[in-house]
């Protein structure tokens, strides 16, 4: 094409049929007339992002969307991390994603509550890491800050080998049979049980508590890896480019892609983000880079949430603040292919991510895949389109064509 290119990603997007919304899917329930116009207009079908064998996570999945072989270049998720908040990780070094959580119940009936621990603010986070950095002091660790319930620990000669999981993936579950286990667990035990120890009687938490909000009662550790070795998008397709992200994964995956993050105002990686000044602000890169990744986190805090409501009116937003100046952007100067697309499915139903295809939709369309006339953007018309992409890091090929 020689022109400009646009990947925009709502997280989690996509979905299972709801019950209480007549069978429907949020993409179906909502009022998306952009996305459904991109739909009639360019082409539609599904695409298997995340190889069958690996775990349905954002990091894998975002990594396959920019064009790279997941199983080639992934090393874990809180690497990528860890480049977000400035972190330069040593050849020994292992990033581990420090989760602030709400459990309830004690020993073996311990549960996990919240992931998010009620989307605890930043500035509470970082009381509670501080006071758990004096007390692990001798166990050689670092915490770093990051944004909201999100954190880093940096550990030194760590074992990345260790089994860990999400805590998003056992809501409502007791925790016993998925803490740490493996060589090196015994000490991601021990800062977990000894913060557990710490927070309950927190000022942080005995504030949060009063006021009706959940607190942080404990660290989940899950997600490490070393240092990864990724090729920049320069290197790959000869491109310059720029990532408008909230959330640090997104820009850690920026950062080793050689693309510049930008900050916008407003951008919280939650259902509250300035959906408007992120797509106004890839416009504005556009001017000066040949390719912008967009990356809105809202659908999939809603699908962890459980919410319905949220999920639809996130798509409603996105359809409304961001594709309307996008697409108004190519009857304007029609130089710019634009990608929509989830990296995975985060159902309502199951309240965390699901191992299945997706629905993209390419506007203009590309060569190689055919127009849809009288589809819209949703789950069954990018089956019922018959256009089937075996791997996410494929799609880019054809946004490039």
């Amino acid at each position: 094409m020689g022109g400009k290119y646009l990947i925009l990603i709502g997280d989690g997007m996509s979905d299972w049929p709801i019950p209480a919304i007549g069978n429907r899917t949020p993409l179906e329930a909502a009022e998306k007339p952009n996305m459904d116009f991109m739909a009639a207009n360019g082409a539609i079908g599904m695409v298997q992002v995340v190889p069958k064998e690996m775990y349905p996570g954002s990091d894998v999945s975002n990594l396959s969307i920019l064009g790279y072989d997941p199983a080639e270049v992934y090393t874990g998720r809180s690497p990528l991390e860890a480049a977000s908040i400035g972190i330069a990780l040593g050849p020994d070094d292992v990033a581990v994603r420090c989760n602030l959580v709400t459990l309830k119940n004690e020993g073996a009936d311990s549960e996990m509550e919240d992931f998010s621990a009620g989307h605890i603010s930043t500035a509470e986070a970082a009381e509670l890491l501080a006071s758990l950095q004096e007390a692990v002091a001798d166990k050689g660790v670092r915490f770093h800050t990051g944004v909201s319930y999100r954190h880093l620990m940096v550990w030194p000669g760590g074992f990345d080998g260790v089994n860990t999981t999400p805590p998003h993936d056992i809501h409502g579950k007791k925790i016993t049979r998925y803490l740490p286990q493996g060589e090196g667990a015994e000490l991601l035990l021990t800062i977990m049980e000894a913060s557990r120890e710490l927070f309950a009687d927190h000022p942080v938490n005995r504030i949060r508590t009063a006021s009706g909000k959940r607190p942080g009662n404990s660290v989940w550790l899950w997600g490490q890896g070393k240092a990864p070795r990724i090729p920049t998008i320069k290197e790959k397709f000869g491109l310059t480019g720029s990532v408008v992200a909230a959330v640090d994964l997104i820009k850690g995956i920026g950062i080793y892609a050689g693309l510049e993050v930008v900050a916008v105002p407003g951008a919280t990686g939650y259902i509250d983000t300035n959906y408007r000044g992120k797509a106004e602000q890839a416009l504005r890169e556009l001017e000066r880079k040949d390719f912008v990744l967009i990356h809105v986190e809202a659908p999939d805090e809603a699908g962890h949430n459980g919410s319905v409501e949220e999920k639809i009116r996130a798509i409603e937003r996105i359809d409304r603040e961001m594709l309307t100046p996008i697409l108004a952007r190519i009857r304007e100067k029609g130089d710019l292919r634009v990608l929509l697309m989830p990296d995975h499915p985060t159902p309502v139903a199951i309240r965390t991510h699901a191992q299945e295809p997706v629905p993209f939709v390419f506007y203009p369309a590309p060569p190689g895949l055919s127009t849809t006339p009288g589809r819209r953007y949703t789950e069954a018309d990018g089956r019922d389109s018959g256009q089937f992409v075996p791997t996410g890091a494929s799609l880019i090929d054809y946004l490039l064509a």
